[in-house]
């Protein structure tokens, strides 16, 4: 029996375990990197170790630190979690030889289905369908998926259109598996353009018992990786539900699987199937199967390590449910990640939310974006969607850019509605679905203007006048883009340039009418607003969805770089240098490559010159606006401001070509599940 468990994890993940082992009665102990001390999951153990540092690679990568932590403890047992080291069968064989138990499948199954190659070889002798393997350097096949052998989750993936750009893709995909997986190895196979996204889960116990708990979609994502995830499917009809499962099955059998793994798979339009792999491990979306089967998949896990039988089969299934992944990232501005502090984070209704954040906790640049998994169950599709919507719409997100208005609108599209989804969907759609959440910034400037004047006359007295005067002007920053707004008070109210009336103006309130509508906008400043009305470092206002950046009315010379700098668009750490000083480089050349938020940046050239200056190196942190390139431009010498644009190294999804000329956007990311 297990009495004291290790979670080699962090965030939501050790909560989801820690949560699993307060319902067993096992005793939890968490890790940490310095960073993140002070964080829940470390709060909701009953023990910590601490990892010294404060990169993955440093911390949570470590098998020997993990095993020693364990050790160090008192614990017996180790849960890898999802993610990191879960499917690194050397970390599974150093858990064993220190005597420990390990909650996963073997170390020979996880290193198996860890080659993909191999796996998918294993996998065709079981008779489960699968696609052609392409060779990396003579394909003639396009278009194609470059995909890394070790990992998963679209880090070192890589979509190749025509054979021109193939070597340089292959290379690329080399180099990321070989930094987020510590083997290089790619692969390559046709890409189904259009084709939906569904998996398996399995379960399975050491007598040879395997239970297939039904299919899960995902297939809408970004550069590859899940946003939305639901079971059942809604184009998967009982024949291919069963056929599905049959393989399923085979799959684990073939490979001798033990505990809770899950085999995916791609599904063409005609109906047929392709093995992708076997995840030897616990997926990111399984509450949506949790929900719908009525099992405690991180119970039976830890009850299968510890020897216990499945039952001849499973519970019937009920319902429908369906999960959304709520990122800490800008859709509207390419996927860029955020990070900052949450400030507010609350979710109502009955939903459930797996969450590895709370209000105060910091979003750095180290990890994924991904903030919590939010889950509703219904009777019917329909009725779980509008109650995720909902929930979703309502919620209260504050301190940092997420994605919540995509995934509501996306919930709500007809498309969606009709289940006509697949993994082009958020390109298809990306005009109805970004700005879908229509707001008038104005009216928000207005509310956090009048809420910020009515914070500041409970701290002063407020002054009088017996005449109206000139309107009071405010100045905010929204998006990149500056927010102006004037007001007046008089005897009869509050008068404004807008089309707008002024019911009410609290701290936290502002009531705006219009057409005799009258809206609640609720405010919340961070800090309180000074009662100078000057805004500090860091001062941000939540209206709503609306994040406001107050600007001073009397605002510093701006601060100008000269034509050619090139600066860092976002905090991170430089991963390859592309060019030297003396080179001559064109406009949209690749001058180097950041890291942020375990997505890669690729920094262009705005213009043509030669580089005169190269003041970051490979493995260099850097902040937001430091300098990284320096050319001498090549026309007339004019001023332009500070920030430089990041462009993709791969499309945002794998129907849509990467474009050299197009301006910031995140590239390939590791999944919340592999790389939190």
């Amino acid at each position: 029996m297990i009495g004291r468990l290790l979670v080699a994890n962090r965030g939501e993940i050790a909560r989801r375990v820690i949560r699993a082992c307060r319902e067993a009665g096992v005793s939890p102990v968490a890790v940490h990197a310095d960073p993140d001390a002070g964080e829940p999951h470390v709060r909701e153990a009953d023990a910590s170790v601490r990892l010294p540092g404060e990169h993955p690679a440093d911390t949570y990568l470590r098998a020997d630190l993990l095993v020693a932590a364990a050790l160090a403890s008192g614990a017996d047992a180790v849960h890898p979690g999802y993610g990191f080291l879960s499917e690194n069968a050397a970390f599974a064989r150093a858990v064993l030889d220190a005597g420990l138990t390990w909650v996963g499948p073997d170390p020979e199954v996880i290193a198996a289905m860890g080659d993909k190659v191999a796996a998918k070889r294993v996998m065709r002798e079981a008779g489960v369908p699968v696609l052609p393997d392409l060779d990396p350097v003579t394909a003639d096949r396009f278009p194609l998926l470059v995909k890394a052998s070790a990992g998963g989750g679209g880090r070192g993936m890589r979509v190749v259109r025509e054979a021109a750009g193939l070597a340089g893709q292959v290379d690329a995909a080399r180099r990321e598996a070989a930094s987020a997986f510590g083997d290089g190895t790619v692969f390559c196979e046709p890409l189904l353009e259009g084709a939906r996204h569904v998996e398996v889960q399995v379960l399975a116990d050491r007598r040879g018992t395997v239970w297939a708990l039904g299919e899960r979609e995902c297939s809408i994502q970004r550069r590859h990786q899940k946003l939305v995830e639901e079971t059942p499917s809604p184009a998967v009809d009982d024949r291919l539900r069963a056929e599905l499962c049959a393989a399923a099955v085979r799959a684990a059998r073939a490979i001798g699987y033990t505990g809770a793994g899950t085999v995916e798979f791609l599904l063409d339009d005609s109906g047929a199937f392709h093995f992708l792999e076997v995840n030897t491990r616990l997926q990111v979306e399984h509450p949506v199967t949790e929900l719908t089967w009525g099992v405690d998949l991180v119970a039976w896990q830890l009850a299968i390590a510890e020897g216990a039988q499945l039952p001849d089969a499973p519970p019937a299934p009920s319902g429908h449910a369906i999960e959304v992944r709520l990122c800490a990232e800008d859709p509207e501005r390419e996927w860029r990640p955020s990070h900052g502090v949450v400030r507010r984070f609350h979710v109502p209704g009955d939903v459930r939310v797996d969450s590895g954040v709370e209000a105060g906790s910091a979003v750095g640049v180290r990890y994924d974006p991904l903030l919590a998994k939010v889950i509703a169950h219904g009777p019917t599709r329909a009725a779980a969607v509008r109650k995720l919507a909902a929930a979703l719409e309502r919620a209260e997100l504050h301190g940092v850019t997420t994605n919540r208005d995509l995934l509501v609108a996306v919930l709500r599209h007809p498309a969606f509605g009709r289940g006509d989804t697949h993994t082009g969907f958020l390109e298809q759609h990306r005009a109805d679905l970004l700005g879908a959440r229509p707001v008038d910034v104005r009216h928000a400037a207005l509310a956090a203007a009048l809420a910020r004047s009515a914070h500041r006359a409970r701290a002063l007295p407020a002054g009088w006048r017996n005449l109206p005067s000139q309107p009071v002007r405010v100045a905010f920053e929204h998006r990149g883009e500056r927010v102006e707004v004037d007001y007046l008070r008089t005897r009869d109210g509050i008068t404004t340039g807008l089309d707008v009336e002024v019911v009410a103006a609290w701290p936290d309130v502002v009531r705006l009418r219009r057409g005799g509508v009258e809206t609640a906008w609720p405010v919340t400043h961070y800090p309180p607003p000074d009662p100078s009305g000057e805004p500090g470092p860091g001062d941000r206002v939540e209206v709503g969805p609306v994040t406001l950046t107050p600007l001073p009315r009397h605002p510093a010379p701006e601060r100008r770089t000269p034509r050619g700098t090139t600066t860092a668009p976002m905090p991170g750490v430089v991963v390859r240098v592309e060019v030297a000083e003396g080179a001559t480089v064109a406009e949209g050349e690749l001058l180097l490559v950041l890291e942020a938020m375990k997505v890669e940046h690729r920094v262009r050239a705005e213009l043509a010159g030669v580089v005169t200056a190269v003041p970051v190196a490979e493995g260099r942190s850097v902040a937001e606006g430091d300098v990284l390139v320096v050319l001498e431009p090549a026309g007339p010498a004019v001023t332009a401001g500070s920030a430089t644009p990041a462009d993709p190294a791969t499309p945002a999804d794998p129907a849509t070509p990467a474009d050299p000329a197009t301006p910031a956007d995140p590239a390939t990311p590791a999944d919340p599940e592999e790389q939190q």
